[in-house]
């Protein structure tokens, strides 16, 4: 496995690649790699010939009193889970590589990137969509994996890739869990062991709304009331937002329509985790 830490560097390996006939898919990673991602790893290697990982923790998406500093980097532990799955590439670029000195050119999805994460964290997608895009720049794949856990970050970039043109066809793949159902993330490892305990009231939230819609209410107010009583069990956890969306728009809906993204988030002490699962109307 190659480390690059260049975008020229990266842009030949992709090129060369795709001259050799091989697919390129790219997995974009701030690191601290759990089974999430390696799932996204893994769904890469199963349909591209060529994989690329990148490991960048991007201060653009990190607000001035948000964990950037204190954000998990594991860069050696991260190389070594990539290699065993078999990843040809890690990208791992310097903050000073993705934006050279002087730049002032952003990517801005307007509307999307006020919505829901983008609701509690000003600018926070400005940074994420300005990255992404800088990525697809510079490792030109076929294939971009995602993870549904993060989606309205997906709702932004598909927005972004398809007023932009981009031709990258983005993959998003399904959450996943620990065995007792938090979805995983990078950031559950600041919970302390009582925190860890009432972070599954998110994914107890999210199967409660699940249960009622699967036995047929429509009602999006109907599914929010049902998480929100569920929170409620656990006050010492403070809820960001319970929202049924239209998972293209992030604009709410009154009842479940084709890709209704139903969302949770909220806050246990200083960290903040998001869950969600998606619903289709009754056939």
């Amino acid at each position: 496995m190659q480390v690059i830490r260049t975008v020229v560097e990266l842009r030949s390996w992709s090129r060369r690649a795709h001259q050799a006939g091989q697919t390129v898919g790219l997995v974009p990673t701030m690191g601290a790699l759990h089974e999430g991602h390696l799932s996204l790893v893994r769904a890469a290697k199963a349909s591209c010939g060529a994989v690329a990982a990148s490991i960048f923790v991007n201060p653009t998406q990190f607000g001035p009193n948000e964990d950037f500093a204190l954000y998990p980097r594991t860069f050696e532990a991260d190389c070594q889970l990539l290699e065993a799955e078999g990843v040809d590439v890690v990208f791992a670029p310097t903050a000073a590589e993705m934006y050279p000195s002087g730049a002032a050119t952003f990517v801005e999805v307007a509307g999307l990137s006020n919505r829901l994460d983008g609701s509690s964290r000003p600018g926070h997608f400005r940074g994420v969509a300005t990255v992404v895009a800088k990525l697809l720049i510079a490792a030109e794949p076929d294939r971009a994996f995602f993870g549904q856990k993060d989606a309205a970050q997906v709702a932004v970039l598909r927005r972004m890739v398809e007023d932009l043109g981009l031709p990258v066809e983005l993959v998003v793949c399904p959450i996943v869990r620990e065995p007792d159902g938090l979805a995983m993330s990078s950031r559950n490892r600041y919970l302390s062991a009582e925190e860890r305990r009432q972070a599954l009231v998110l994914s107890h939230a999210i199967q409660a709304a699940q249960r009622l819609a699967q036995v047929g209410e429509r009602k999006t107010a109907s599914l929010v009331e049902a998480a929100q009583q569920v929170f409620t069990t656990q006050p010492a956890v403070r809820v960001d937002y319970i929202a049924a969306v239209d998972w293209a728009t992030l604009e709410p809906v009154e009842e479940v329509v084709s890709e209704t993204l139903f969302a949770v988030a909220a806050y246990l002490g200083t960290t903040r985790l998001i869950d969600n699962f998606v619903l289709e109307p009754l056939g």
